[in-house]
């Protein structure tokens, strides 16, 4: 029984894909993942963010010392420098281990003013891809959908012109027309489109009457909404889809591997589960391959999807159907 699949021009030896999160911040547990059968491997995030903020309070603390731009600049690059270098370090240190499973980094971005040329580091450092967590919200009364639009397909633009590696670029499902940003960003350079990020989500205590954020695992229910437009695009676009939120089981992978996705991403279910839980998810496919007799994942990836018969579904909202074209 053949589980390979291609994700992002890359050889995956299964379609499972261990998401960005603590799981992935050692090698030890980097190490577990290609162990118990992960299909790839998403490094915890690099913050661009937290860069800029480190590197900001050094500037400030010691900038007294420094009368002129040339040192702030020298400063400001070593800082940001010795931010990525433990990633760096990591990255060759699994490659070592497994050159079979690729790596894929995770810049969480908000600006192409920075990552651009950090990005280089990484594909000498042996990555195979890199994945942009690109999280701008418009918290303000201004800004206007487009010009979000915009920075998204300029950061890919600028990142494409500094490193040879496929991108993919992790988007929330908060778009005003998900189908048009798609196009956009894959026209832009995007090899691949994971869909969707989980973003961090404030809750009020009625007790204390304070800000908790006790809800940062996904539940199964959230599965349907990746499903619904991993779905659609799968129809429309040249590129990779990689499934991400909810998925919890095998039940929930197969679902997204028939709706046409390339590749699935975990991170909640192997919180709650352990990471040997990866070796229960790709025995339980292979048993339900076997039992539908598929020789391989691209016998049915897409099958759904590809019915026209089905699109009708995917469509409603509601008790409404809207046309995407």
């Amino acid at each position: 029984m053949d589980l390979s699949t291609s994700y992002l021009g890359l050889k995956l030896r299964n379609p499972i894909i261990v998401g960005s999160s603590k799981l992935t911040s050692t090698f030890e547990n980097v190490k577990k993942c290609i162990d118990q059968g992960a299909g790839a491997i998403v490094l915890k995030s690099l913050f661009e963010e937290q860069l800029l903020t480190d590197s900001d309070r050094l500037i400030e603390k010691d900038a007294k010392y420094f009368w002129y731009p040339e040192a702030i600049d020298y400063i400001s690059t070593y800082s940001k420098a010795y931010g990525i270098r433990e990633h760096l370090d990591l990255i060759k240190e699994i490659k070592a281990y497994s050159k079979d499973v690729p790596v894929i980094v995770s810049v969480n971005c908000v600006t192409n003013k920075e990552w651009p040329q950090f990005s280089k580091h990484f594909e000498d450092a042996g990555a195979d891809a890199i994945e942009l967590n690109i999280s701008i919200f418009p918290f303000d009364t201004v800004t206007e959908s487009i010009s979000l639009e915009d920075e998204y397909v300029e950061i890919i633009r600028e990142v494409k012109k500094n490193v040879n590696l496929p991108i993919s670029v992790k988007i929330g499902p908060y778009f005003t027309n998900p189908n048009r940003i798609a196009k956009r960003l894959v026209k832009a350079g995007a090899s691949g489109i994971v869909l969707f990020n989980r973003f961090y989500r404030p809750d009020i205590n009625i007790e204390t009457q304070e800000v908790v954020h006790d809800n940062f695992l996904s539940s199964s229910q959230e599965m349907t909404q990746s499903l619904r437009w991993v779905s659609i695009l799968s129809q429309k676009l040249e590129c990779d889809l990689s499934a991400s939120t909810g998925i919890h089981d095998y039940q929930a992978v197969v679902k997204q591997l028939l709706a046409g996705a390339s590749s699935i991403q975990l991170c909640s279910a192997l919180y709650n589960k352990g990471i040997g839980y990866l070796d229960t998810i790709l025995f339980d496919l292979q048993k339900w391959m076997t039992k539908n007799e598929y020789a391989s994942i691209s016998d049915f990836k897409g099958k759904v999807a590809s019915d026209a018969n089905n699109t009708p579904a995917f469509l409603r909202v509601q008790y409404m159907k809207r046309n995407f074209d």
